[in-house]
């Protein structure tokens, strides 16, 4: 699974993750710091990257309009080391359910942090269909 890590999230993540065999990019590391939204996942799509960011509010309302979209990962705002955790336990639940790229083709994977302190993972296809 490619993945674009959003400009909300430390640059030092994408990086981190190459490190360890994942495909990751990140504005700051790209040339495309402070692009707006929808030029992000206009980005996405032709590139056939998953979206992973904080900003759950914004990114749901643009996919909700799009026919077809590579998938966004949301997680709690959080730490560099704790955001980085949650997603790859978020990649892991994904290769559960079969080929991650396929599997979050026009779907939402939100994970929220729970009271216990555990986290909770949402998947769910956006637009609905």
């Amino acid at each position: 699974m490619q993945l674009f890590i959003d400009e909300c999230l430390s640059p030092k993540m994408a990086l981190e993750l190459i490190e360890i065999g994942h495909y990751a990019v990140h504005p700051r590391n790209q040339g495309g710091k402070g692009e707006p939204d929808h030029a992000v996942l206009a980005r996405a799509t032709r590139e056939n990257l998953v979206i992973v960011t904080e900003n759950a509010r914004d990114f749901r309302a643009l996919v909700a309009r799009e026919e077809i979209h590579p998938g966004i990962i949301i997680i709690p705002c959080t730490s560099r080391e704790q955001s980085k955790a949650y997603l790859l336990s978020a990649i892991e639940y994904l290769a559960e359910r079969g080929d991650p790229d396929d599997v979050m083709v026009n779907h939402v994977l939100e994970i929220e942090e729970d009271a216990q302190g555990g986290i909770a993972m949402k998947l769910y296809p956006l637009p609905a269909t």
